[in-house]
């Protein structure tokens, strides 16, 4: 068993996602065939250099080379033992892009093909990633009590989501044509991300939104809106499968129903 199936072997005993799997495996084949040595003789110095050449010449963002760090030393120092400690920059914590309710409204009456609606819809309605509404099977789906199931989703869990009784009504019309196991079918077994990345984007396009809108931006929306209408945040964590409360916390700063509400004190005057 070579190296990279040692690191695959080890990945998928822990428990890790097949996309951070992939990952993993491409940074660290990426560094040796750079580095040029044996994992063996691999030391701290040798991974320090591999991740100054990429902040130097590849232009990676901060998050990039954390994710390479974390690749790197997750076989080096987890696996093999070796004494690893580099610090790299710090991710900046941006604000997510939120659509209003509005915009919403405005991507989803822009779509016309039903299948495409019902992506965005779910994306939007549920707070599913792009993985889990790829993963989504039909049998995944309790119409008559308003859930579904994302199985083994991010962390090995499963979690329940909510079904509007909108998408609900979109469901049954779209399964009176489509069937099979996946709920979304594409040319092949199931649709891809690319493929849903890509209407999504064209939605905003056809609905006239200027901001960067991905499938990812519908999650945070979904999050960003149920807190504004008073949801327990607690609930909203469970809702989109956060094992920490911070991670939820970030739509407490994008939430600005309260802070628009606030009149300038040159008003009063």
């Amino acid at each position: 068993m070579d190296h990279l199936e040692i690191l695959e072997s080890e990945l998928r005993l822990r428990g890790f996602s097949n996309e951070t799997t992939k990952s993993y495996l491409s940074h660290n084949k990426k560094f040796l065939n750079y580095i040029n040595k044996k994992p063996k003789d691999i030391a701290e110095a040798d991974i320090k250099i591999y991740l100054n050449h990429l902040i130097m010449h590849n232009s990676n963002s901060n998050s990039t080379i954390a994710l390479v760090k974390s690749a790197l030393t997750f076989y080096y120092a987890t696996i093999l033992g070796k004494k690893i400690n580099i610090k790299t920059p710090k991710i900046p914590k941006k604000v997510p892009t939120i659509l209003t309710k509005d915009e919403i409204k405005k991507l989803i009456s822009s779509t016309k093909n039903l299948k495409h609606r019902l992506l965005i819809e779910l994306l939007y309605s549920s707070g599913l990633r792009l993985s889990e509404i790829v993963n989504l099977k039909l049998n995944d789906l309790e119409m008559e009590e308003g859930i579904g199931w994302v199985r083994s989703g991010k962390g090995s869990k499963d979690r329940m989501f909510i079904l509007s009784e909108k998408v609900i009504k979109d469901l049954k019309t779209y399964l009176k044509k489509h069937q099979g196991d996946y709920l979304f079918k594409g040319r092949t077994e199931k649709y891809s991300p690319r493929a849903i990345q890509k209407l999504v984007k064209e939605a905003a396009t056809r609905a006239n939104i200027k901001k960067n809108v991905h499938p990812h931006v519908l999650r945070h929306s979904f999050a960003t809106h149920l807190l504004e209408d008073g949801v327990d945040i607690r609930y909203i964590q469970a809702l989109l499968g956060h094992s920490n409360l911070s991670t939820t916390q970030i739509y407490t700063a994008v939430s600005t129903s309260k802070l628009k509400k606030i009149k300038s004190p040159l008003d009063s005057m």
